[in-house]
């Protein structure tokens, strides 16, 4: 277990979850007005600085005087693990609530979150070990070495994408390290810190649709100039920030391997494959209570007093 320690005094962390476009943000902010809350990031990108529309980052003029942590925290170039954000996730919900007030952790990725909240431990490295994957990812690619994964931990692998060789490189470290499957300590695990954990869904169409009419504001918005200038910054050397969803897309386009309407479009498509993946994880944990949003507008009212009821 981690050794930070939670004061015994404490409310419990409200978690707000769910799938990329469901409206999570906007919950969130209607949370904090009401209970004297902060947010606490759980969604990994948004960790990174300059990663902004993209990720559907709230800007400090968005908060609308809320305060949020763990939020551009690393640079570009900052190789990312869930070990570090869960100890500055932890941090920052142990002096929310030593203040009196409500941490609200707010995100999609499901590891990230129930890292932050959840009795969940996580493997050292083996710098030979680690060595020795990458050097036969570089020699046989992403989709092989999943290929390795899959022989060896069919239920890991079928969590992840393909293309991810980082996490598939680590992955097999980890199995070579503990002798244990990947997955064996990736189950719903017991509750670290005392949560009441809200799941925001909306039926498969309707997202899909919200998600195109998203992608479509973010280029709008600026998400191809926005990856211009990252890539400036060395988005492309990146360990894990190259990887993020749209990103990788767009530098494909502006590197000339594909025209922008493809971008636009292989972006559209693998945010929705992300969805079911996220869909995947969370249907697994029964302690999340779904509220199921139905119809284009947002109905944050209704969607606040659901939240509310879960809570009181």
């Amino acid at each position: 277990m981690n050794s930070l320690t939670v004061p015994d005094d404490s409310n419990s962390v409200i978690v707000v979850l769910g799938p990329t476009g469901v409206g999570k943000s906007e919950l969130s902010l209607a949370l904090a007005h009401e209970l004297n809350g902060e947010v606490v990031n759980a969604d990994s990108m948004q960790l990174y600085r300059g990663m902004d529309i993209g990720t559907a980052k709230l800007l400090p003029s968005q908060r609308e005087g809320v305060r949020h942590h763990v939020i551009d925290v690393w640079d570009l170039d900052h190789v990312a693990t869930v070990a570090e954000y869960q100890k500055l996730a932890r941090t920052a919900i142990a002096e929310i609530q030593a203040r009196g007030r409500v941490p609200i952790l707010v995100g999609g990725s499901g590891l990230y979150v129930n890292s932050a909240v959840d009795d969940l431990n996580f493997p050292g490295t083996d710098p030979r070990i680690r060595q020795r994957w990458e050097s036969e990812l570089d020699r046989i690619g992403p989709e092989a070495l999943h290929d390795v994964l899959s022989s060896r931990d069919p239920v890991a692998a079928a969590r992840m994408e393909p293309r991810n060789g980082r996490r598939i490189v680590r992955a097999l470290e980890v199995i070579e390290i503990t002798g244990e499957p990947y997955n064996a300590g990736l189950g719903v695990p017991e509750a670290f810190i005392p949560t009441v954990r809200i799941g925001l869904r909306r039926p498969r169409a309707e997202l899909d649709e919200l998600i195109a009419n998203r992608v479509d504001r973010m280029w709008q918005q600026g998400w191809v100039d926005e990856v211009r200038e990252l890539l400036e910054r060395g988005l492309a050397q990146a360990p894990t920030a190259s990887r993020a969803l749209g990103y990788a897309q767009i530098a494909a386009y502006l590197a000339g391997e594909c025209d922008e309407e493809t971008a636009r479009e292989v972006t559209t498509t693998a945010t929705r494959r992300f969805v079911r993946r996220q869909h995947s994880w969370f249907d697994r944990d029964e302690r999340i209570n779904w509220l199921e949003i139905v119809g284009g507008d947002q109905q944050p009212t209704n969607v606040l007093n659901a939240a509310l009821s879960l809570i009181s």
